[in-house]
């Protein structure tokens, strides 16, 4: 009788990655999974493979680094499908709105092209304006928009291209403190809503804390709280270097 090979769960799951660069392991084989809802943390410094993790996710890993294992989401393997069928999204430390459009119109670019109708279309960006508390905001220039209110533009822009896994590349490091926690609960309060695999890469301990989800670490083990601290209780990577071992559920 064939082998029948199971189906992988809800959510994203990462199957025995390896990324290196110059002969140097920037990632050794890992594996990972994160359910829906979820927002697991990777933390590690400078140069330790964090953000080439998610750029081979996204698949705009550059060729100058050798990667293999494969990607799947819901189900589905991801691995080899061109960037734009993957319907990942993605938050960078910049909100990288295009200055050239108003507000509405950033958010109206990212709605998939199957939504035809020009009314609905409509309504879509103006409820994720209202969601954001927004409203009335899409004729704004995104330069006369505060910190807090790009950044929350940019999500909703991200969320409007209604990815299946979202990944997020130390989207925080950039607001002034005071919004950093009124950010980060809107950012974790919209992908468990929408109930979205969520990876993050950051060096920062009070995003960890935030996300509430397991954390690991990678690269040379970094002062600071342990794994643990932060909820990581179940070996969600493998032969990824922790700061201290997870304990197992």
């Amino acid at each position: 009788m064939d082998h029948i090979r199971p189906v992988p769960p809800r959510g994203l799951l990462l199957t025995r990655v390896r990324i290196v660069l110059n002969g140097i392991e920037l990632i050794p084989e890992t594996s990972l999974s994160v359910r829906p809802g979820e927002v697991v943390t990777i933390m590690g410094p400078s140069g330790s493979g964090k953000s080439s993790l998610l750029a081979y996710l996204c698949g705009t890993l550059p060729r100058a680094f050798q990667a293999e294992g494969e990607i799947w989401i819901n189900g589905i393997d991801v691995t080899r499908l061109p960037i734009e069928e993957r319907q990942i999204g993605i938050l960078f430390q910049d909100d990288l709105l295009f200055p050239h459009m108003t507000v509405g119109e950033n958010l109206l670019f990212a709605i998939p092209r199957a939504v035809r109708r020009r009314r609905e279309r409509r309504e879509l960006m103006r409820q994720a304006l209202a969601e954001a508390d927004l409203a009335g905001y899409e004729e704004r220039d995104p330069a006369t928009l505060s910190g807090g209110q790009r950044a929350r533009v940019a999500l909703m822009r991200t969320l409007l291209a209604r990815p299946r896994a979202v990944l997020l590349d130390e989207p925080f490091s950039k607001l002034d403190a005071d919004l950093q926690a009124t950010i980060r609960q809107f950012v974790f309060g919209h992908v468990r809503a929408q109930e979205l695999p969520t990876l993050m890469v950051t060096h920062a301990a009070e995003d960890a804390q935030a996300a509430g989800g397991p954390v690991m670490r990678v690269g040379r083990p970094e002062a600071g709280p342990p794994a643990e601290a932060f909820g990581a209780t179940r070996p969600i990577l493998s032969r990824i270097r922790p700061a201290a071992k997870p304990r197992h559920p």
